[in-house]
């Protein structure tokens, strides 16, 4: 019996042992007594800033706690007045406020559940910082010792008593140092390279030698290789952690553990918190990275690059705001309301609002007119005013008004100065800012390229689509630097863009063997549209190797320093592809052109690819269904008719607009009538010989290589399987000695890529030879005699 007992004895102590080891506060514990330490911070805090306004009122209550009948005047009464007097006067002064800095902090970290393991060091250091700060006020500010506090003050004269002032100053100094250092990472280099980014404030700095600027670059990119490498070699451990968590056992209905022994249950515990700590230690080392070097900055190669300046543009004679015709305004207004009148439609308000081009009228009709019936009066609305270009709003949204646009026998020319030098662009905080113009009401119209994403212009000949692609590109030369933003230009004209040449090297993008970067020929644009197409899946895969949902993000991160440029991260410039005249291309290619358009308006928005399409022809056949679908955006100059004003718009009022430049923008169902910026061809020029002048990139920006289908080597001789068209193109091709896909489609009136399929099949037959980049294939038939004879031994 005495042995049972005594076994029993040793189990209970057993399990009293174990479960005194294995205590832990709860949850509910945890929260509560964070609250109680958060609450008595606040209250701390407020006790601590009334005491500077009322500590001499407070002096006499100090000694009555205990009388109930005593007031203090701290906004915490008797207790706010003694602990504020222990903690201020008796203590360390305004140094004090840590305390409830790290009372609040501790209580955060209760209440959220946080690993608790910095904590000790933040009070160690906290309370290194509270003694520095009271010395350090007790020697600045000796007239005031409340300010440092009574310790402050006699440590303060202590150490002069042995070291004197100059003494104390210097080990305020070497405190201050080794705090800089252990809790901010503090070096000279990191506080070098600070004032190294600080370039448009700092400019003195960056007047170093190139070379030695992208030397230091490719270092620092090296380095942060190095560490994201080490970081990666601790994968295999988190695998094992979460396949270790697979083991646990289920929990019950009340959330406890159902027969878990208390070694495994530690284990697994311990294993778990691995995982965050792993986290926490590569987001440690990025920042000592940042910290070190500073965040990547993609621009430091062109360092020394300057912003076009507003001088390189011409005001065009305006002044600055419109004159207002008031002859003009009452006579438009006394026609207008006599027009309506004839109709029997009263008028119970109007009102003018003047822009730059346009004057617009807003009615309010009297109760029980239909607005339909406004709407049917356009024409002789227009017919009365002798004007060009009368639109009619029934109703304006957002307003209870029916608007009436009458063009203004003056009009005033918005120069593209005016628009670039306002505040509303200059602070525009867009990633690609695009200033258009201005509005009816004269204010400046800036819209974000990279929220539209995708955006066509139509409008006839001679109405202003080239100006309008002008001052698209020349807002975002105003605002990006090269490294940030690349244009890829097609241009079937070969004039309109041909000015964009100086800077090829700054802002242009081209394929690896193409030698000129503004695209004139056709068939080259369909090798840059699948191009791009690479791009943008290239783009994507760095995307998800990122875990990042769009390249703002993506940037964000790579100048962060979290992304190892060993496993093929870079930084991403936004591309702006601008095609001029897209109905030619649609002419020539076809679905060739259309299909990758297509997929690019459908999937490049995420990955910084935006489309710019202008057309002189809004016509079905050009402006497709796909097109439309994905290009939100449309601008419309003045068009022909109004089936081309519904093409592009899906709306009227295209066909009455007044040309030079007044246009109609819509973003979904408004429409906004403006006046586009001007922008002449000299200042053009003037702006590309700045930006030209300067030091660029060696090369331009080169896209990914596009292997065609003229390309193909493995070619089958199949006689039988050749085109109908075979004999003819051969005859075409051995009459003109010159072997492309090109030639073939001009002369028999083929798609593109059936002129490839039979300039392969000429290759295998033995008629041209190999494909030789950018040149023309040579012919190996010398005459058509030879190509008869060598036909007529394929068919033996």
């Amino acid at each position: 019996m005495a042995k049972k007992r005594t076994k029993s004895k040793s189990k209970k102590t057993s399990t009293t042992a174990k479960k005194k080891v294995s205590f832990k506060p709860s949850k509910q514990n945890k929260i509560i007594f964070g609250s109680l330490l958060i609450v008595l911070s606040i209250a701390l805090f407020f006790s601590f800033m009334s005491f500077y306004f009322t500590w001499q009122e407070d002096q006499s209550m100090l000694s009555q706690f205990a009388d109930r009948n005593a007031e203090a005047s701290n906004l915490l009464n008797k207790f706010g007045a003694n602990v504020s007097h222990f903690f201020m006067y008796k203590g360390f002064g305004l140094a004090s406020f840590v305390f409830p800095l790290l009372l609040a902090v501790t209580g955060l970290y209760l209440f959220l559940g946080l690993h608790g393991k910095r904590l000790i060091s933040k009070w160690i250091w906290g309370l290194v910082g509270v003694i520095w700060g009271s010395i350090a006020l007790g020697f600045f500010a000796v007239d005031f010792p409340l300010l440092g506090g009574l310790i402050g003050y006699e440590m303060n004269d202590f150490l002069q008593d042995y070291t004197g002032k100059i003494g104390v100053f210097l080990i305020l100094i070497f405190v201050l140092m080794v705090i800089l250092v252990q809790l901010f990472n503090f070096t000279p280099e990191g506080f070098a390279n600070f004032f190294r980014r600080q370039k448009q404030k700092i400019k003195s700095d960056f007047n170093e030698d190139s070379a030695s600027s992208t030397t230091l670059q490719s270092t620092l990119d090296d380095q942060e290789g190095s560490i994201e490498l080490t970081t990666e070699d601790n994968v295999p451990e988190k695998v094992d952690t979460y396949t270790h968590k697979k083991d646990i056992p289920p929990l019950d209905e009340a959330g406890l553990d159902v027969n878990i022994p208390e070694e495994e249950e530690s284990d697994i515990a311990l294993k778990v918190e691995e995982t965050p700590i792993e986290e926490e230690e590569t987001d440690a080392k990025a920042a000592k990275l940042v910290e070190d070097f500073g965040e990547f900055d993609p621009k430091l190669e062109l360092g020394n690059y300057k912003f076009p300046t507003l001088d390189l543009l011409e005001s065009h004679g305006a002044s600055g705001g419109i004159t207002i015709n008031q002859e003009e305004l009452e006579e438009n207004k006394n026609r207008i309301v006599s027009t309506l009148k004839n109709y029997k439609i009263g008028i119970a308000q109007i009102k003018a609002t003047i822009g730059p081009t346009v004057t617009l009228y807003e009615i309010v009709p009297e109760a029980g007119i239909r607005i339909s019936k406004i709407k049917n009066l356009e024409d002789d609305i227009a017919l009365s005013l002798a004007a060009l270009g009368i639109r009619i709003i029934a109703p304006i949204p957002g307003k209870g008004t029916v608007g009436i646009e009458v063009p203004n026998k003056n009009a005033t020319v918005v120069s593209m100065r005016s628009v670039i030098a306002s505040n509303k662009f200059q602070k525009a905080e867009m990633e690609l800012p695009i200033a258009f113009g201005k509005t009816i009401s004269n204010e400046t119209f800036v819209v974000d390229l990279a929220k539209m994403p995708h955006m066509l212009m139509a409008g006839a000949t001679g109405q202003g689509k080239s100006v309008g692609l002008n001052a698209v590109i020349t807002s975002l030369l105003y605002k990006k630097h090269p490294a940030e933003v690349k244009f890829i230009l097609v241009d079937p004209k070969k004039v309109e863009l041909t000015l964009y040449n100086k800077i090829e090297r700054h802002f242009l993008a081209k394929l690896p063997d193409s030698e000129e970067a503004i695209i004139t020929d056709n068939t080259k644009v369909i090798n840059t549209l699948n191009s791009l197409c690479i791009e943008m899946d290239n783009r994507y895969e760095l995307l998800k190797s990122a875990m990042v949902r769009n390249v703002k993000e993506y940037n964000t991160k790579f100048k962060a320093r979290k992304l190892n440029p060993n496993d093929g991260h870079k930084f991403l410039p936004y591309i702006v592809l601008v095609i001029d005249e897209f109905a030619d291309l649609i002419m020539t290619a076809g679905k060739e052109v259309e299909t990758p358009i297509a997929r690019l308006a459908q999937l490049a928005r995420a990955i910084g690819i935006h489309l710019i399409i202008a057309t002189q022809r809004p016509s079905v056949n050009v402006i497709t269904g796909i097109i439309k679908a994905n290009f939100p955006a449309r601008i419309a100059f003045r068009v022909t008719s109004k089936i081309d004003s519904r093409t592009i718009l899906d709306a009227q009022g295209a066909d009455q607009l007044i040309g030079r430049g007044d246009m109609l923008y819509t973003q979904g169902n408004d429409v906004t009538r403006l006046q586009c910026a001007f922008v002449d061809t000299p200042e053009v020029a003037k702006i590309t010989d700045y930006i030209g002048s300067q030091r660029a990139y060696p090369e331009a920006h080169e896209l990914p290589e596009y292997v065609g289908e003229e390309s193909g080597t493995s070619l089958d001789n199949d006689i039988a399987e050749r085109d109908a068209m075979f004999r003819d193109a051969a005859e075409v091709i051995v009459t003109a000695q010159q072997g492309s896909a090109s030639l073939i489609q001009r002369k028999l009136k083929l798609g593109y890529n059936r002129a490839g399929r039979i300039i392969d099949q000429l290759e295998a037959a033995g008629i041209v030879g190999p494909f030789e980049g950018s040149k023309a294939r040579q012919v190996l038939v010398p005459d058509m005699y030879s190509l008869e004879q060598l036909l007529e031994n394929e068919a033996k």
